[in-house]
């Protein structure tokens, strides 16, 4: 039997919303299909959304009061895929981001909370400049925090195929939180990606994480600033937040530096880097002690050098995106007083996906391992760019800046 006469069938039985492993099997075993653009699979997943709820044990007329008024939104889908950390360059995501008003709001913010941010401190380990400065990158201080259905959007991404698993956990826990804190449908709302609050918080970490931080008994990282504060400092301290450590620093390189070592998976102590010739930016040796790190070029050889410790790869587990990791680290130096990091002009010149899958297909082609050919600069098309490059005698920073796309364009020909 052809998979495409397997899938009709599985979508068949989508429309008569017959049991819940069966809509599930739809969902995983049919490539492309997305119920946000097919209104009768879409109701048959939600269905098996409520069932699931229910196992989780979500009181039933809730489930039964929400479920009738779900309808998907495609531009969650659009949204989805064209994520900034994905499609701007490091200089674009930066410049965005780390602002002057956004830091002078900042320092203000310091000040307005100075008492409470000690108190939090205290508690758990994490300093308020990074605390600010996640609440800076997530809602601009609160001012946007995002107008979306959250039911609609979770219950979208669930009826996609792509992260079906992980957003049908996410709507559970959504309606989880309803029930727990009596929060209405009108009130849940928040980021395309189903994040709400002044923290943007995944409904998961909301449940695991959030706490009352100004004493009225209740969690509402919508309309409390302190309880959404202090649920940030939690998480981080959860995440395994090191307090005495900082995040990183900005560096210097020397000309001859190895550029393949710059990696997040290499980690040497400050002391070896340090014996590399590896400086501060004022031209001081960096502290050559026992803490290890990982050197990275998020613009390539030509752009910004950065030292990362431990704390930044926390900062990683809130937000999976190096881009955004130096973009706390850098927002949080220059809400303590230091200046702007300046960043070459190379930064800023896009990096169009089409190029970027191209230049994945012709090293896959040429034995170098870079995935999917998806347009994405990842991990893996990193590392095979540096492989590429260090055959090839180019600094090999797996940037794919126009010399090696030149030349890998050139080696692949036919």
């Amino acid at each position: 039997m052809s998979r495409a006469v397997v899938c009709q069938g599985i979508v068949l039985e989508m429309q008569v919303r017959r049991l819940l492993f069966a809509v599930l099997s739809a969902l995983f075993l049919c490539p492309g299909f997305s119920a946000a653009s097919d209104p009768v699979s879409f109701e048959g997943c939600v269905t098996s959304l409520g069932e699931r709820a229910q196992l989780a044990g979500v009181d039933t007329a809730l489930i039964q009061r929400v479920l009738p008024e779900l309808a998907p939104l495609e531009r969650v889908l659009e949204l989805d895929a064209k994520q900034p950390e994905f499609v701007q360059t490091f200089g674009e995501y930066v410049h965005g981001r780390v602002t002057p008003g956004r830091v002078e709001r900042g320092r203000a913010l310091l000040k307005k909370y100075q008492t409470f941010f000690q108190e939090l401190s205290q508690r758990y380990g994490v300093p308020p400049r990074y605390l600010v400065a996640f609440w800076g990158l997530e809602t601009n201080y609160g001012s946007y925090l995002g107008n979306v259905p959250t039911l609609n959007a979770l219950a979208t991404l669930a009826c996609d195929p792509r992260r079906s698993e992980f957003f049908a956990a996410q709507f559970v826990n959504a309606l989880q939180i309803m029930q727990r804190e009596a929060l209405s449908q009108e009130t849940l709302r928040g980021s395309w990606a189903g994040a709400v609050g002044h923290t943007q918080f995944m409904p998961s970490s909301y449940l695991r994480y959030a706490v009352d931080g100004d004493g009225d008994g209740s969690v509402d990282l919508w309309s409390s600033e302190r309880d959404a504060l202090a649920s940030g400092a939690n998480f981080l301290r959860s995440l395994g937040w090191t307090p005495e450590l900082r995040w990183g620093r900005p560096v210097v390189l020397p000309a001859d530096f190895p550029y393949e070592l710059a990696s997040l998976g290499e980690a040497r102590s400050l002391h070896a880097w340090a014996s590399l010739g590896v400086r501060q930016l004022d031209g001081a040796t960096v502290p050559a002690l026992d803490v290890d790190a990982s050197l990275l070029l998020p613009a390539g050889y030509l752009g910004p050098a950065f030292l990362v410790y431990e704390n930044f790869r926390v900062i990683m587990r809130w937000n999976h995106s190096q881009s955004y990791a130096l973009s706390v680290g850098l927002l949080a130096d220059r809400l303590a007083g230091a200046g702007p990091q300046l960043l070459p002009e190379e930064t800023s010149a896009r990096l169009l996906s089409s190029k970027i899958e191209d230049a994945q297909r012709a090293l896959n082609a040429l034995g170098h391992d870079a995935g999917e050919a998806d347009g994405v600069l990842g991990s893996r098309t990193r590392a095979a760019l540096r492989a590429f490059q260090l055959d090839h005698g180019l600094p090999a920073d797996g940037y794919p800046n126009a010399t090696t796309l030149e030349t890998l364009g050139a080696v692949a020909l036919p």
